[in-house]
């Protein structure tokens, strides 16, 4: 038989097999309760009408137990179960009452109700499924209620008797599983988005690597040799590259892994190279997941800039200091330094590498970015928040 299950939404398809397991309990109670109904229809004071009733029971049984399952109505799945539970809750009801229409007062006092304990139990177990251990919990004490008012036993040990119990531990039980495999059923779905954007941004920085930055690459080095106005074209053509490179790192730290603070120190650690150092405290420097990425690619701006601009030689210090309520970041080189002016003659060309990945960045979050240069190197310092007035 086909099935159906992707066509399902995530939730629905999470308790699906509950579903399932749940109609073959609710056709072995019906067994059950035909069983029960030829043991006591001798003393029925309406035989026949008894009988009615349990065609009745079979038929709507059978019907719920199709519906329930969704077989053949996978789109319409959840509402034709919210129909179908209610209708449980209803049928179950009436069926409970309809017991004092067959049975005398003798009878249905010190015996089960008509559909029988087991039978009533899959009303319960639907609610559950549907809307968790709280509703579950609920129908069971309300079938409880009900089957007590009927049996008029308000006056005895109502939990010396068997049916509360059992009603009230089968909705938390049933509720708990729906509710734990529709979790479930979430961290599979994130894990497979994850992995799924995680593939294709492998693949993106596969086919950018393989073609646009070994051109910007070849570009450069080529200005570099050539000389002349062409080292204008190979220091653009170097900006682009790096710029690139940063923007695939940052892409690839977007993607959630469902935690709602991360570890800063990593995030940094992870931009040392053989001319990068980079020092951060011993312990976890958490921080919420946005304010820890904007950081790095701060960071990793500024130190795209030594590359570029400090000189071949140059070599960046990267410090992370923790005071409690501030967070500051240091990113130091030992380079040329920058000539008066040149910040704002770049941005003038369109230039924004200082402005917006850098200082806009950490003015957005609450810090400040203040630039230190002469001629023996330049030095940034972050000073940020950890946890910036909104």
């Amino acid at each position: 038989m086909r099935t159906h299950t992707a066509e399902l939404s995530s939730a629905e398809a999470a308790t699906a097999p509950l579903w399932r397991a749940a109609q073959v309990f609710r056709l072995v109670t019906l067994l059950y309760a035909i069983g029960q109904q030829i043991a006591s229809v001798p003393y029925y004071q309406h035989p026949q009408l008894s009988w009615v009733l349990i065609a009745l029971m079979a038929i709507w049984s059978g019907v719920s137990a199709l519906l329930l399952s969704q077989w053949y109505f996978p789109m319409a799945a959840g509402r034709i179960r919210g129909w179908v539970v209610f209708g449980d809750q209803v049928v179950t009801v009436a069926l409970i009452a309809s017991t004092r229409l067959v049975a005398d007062y003798d009878w249905y006092h010190g015996h089960q109700t008509l559909p029988t304990t087991l039978w009533i139990a899959n009303a319960v177990i639907s609610m559950a499924v549907l809307r968790g251990p709280i509703a579950g919990v609920v129908a069971g004490l309300g079938m409880s209620a009900v089957v007590v008012t009927v049996r008029e036993q308000w006056g005895q040990d109502v939990w010396g008797d068997a049916t509360a119990p059992v009603l009230v531990s089968v909705g938390l039980a049933l509720g708990l599983a729906a509710n734990t495999a529709r979790r479930a059923q979430a961290q599979l779905e994130q894990a497979l988005r994850i992995t799924a954007a995680a593939q294709e941004r492998e693949r993106l920085a596969r086919e950018v690597h393989d073609g646009v930055l070994q051109v910007l690459a070849f570009i450069k080095r080529r200005g570099d040799e050539i000389g002349g106005p062409a080292q204008e074209l190979a220091r653009r053509a170097g900006e682009q590259e790096v710029a690139l490179r940063v923007l695939l790192s940052e892409q690839g730290e977007q993607v959630d892994s469902g935690a709602v603070e991360v570890d800063l120190r990593p995030l940094l650690t992870t931009q040392a190279t053989p001319k990068v150092s980079v020092a951060t405290p011993g312990d976890p420097v958490p921080v919420t997941r946005g304010l820890g990425h904007e950081i790095a690619a701060a960071v990793a701006t500024a130190l795209s800039n030594v590359e570029l601009h400090a000189g071949a030689d140059a070599k960046a210090y990267v410090l992370l200091e923790d005071t409690g309520e501030m967070l500051v970041v240091s990113v130091r080189d030992d380079g040329i330094g920058i000539p008066a002016g040149r910040l704002a003659a770049a941005e003038a060309e369109g230039r924004m590498g200082v402005s917006r990945s850098i200082v806009g960045r950490i003015t957005a979050l609450g810090g400040t970015a203040e630039l230190l240069t002469d001629d023996f190197g330049t030095e940034w310092e972050f000073r940020i928040p950890r946890h910036p007035a909104r």
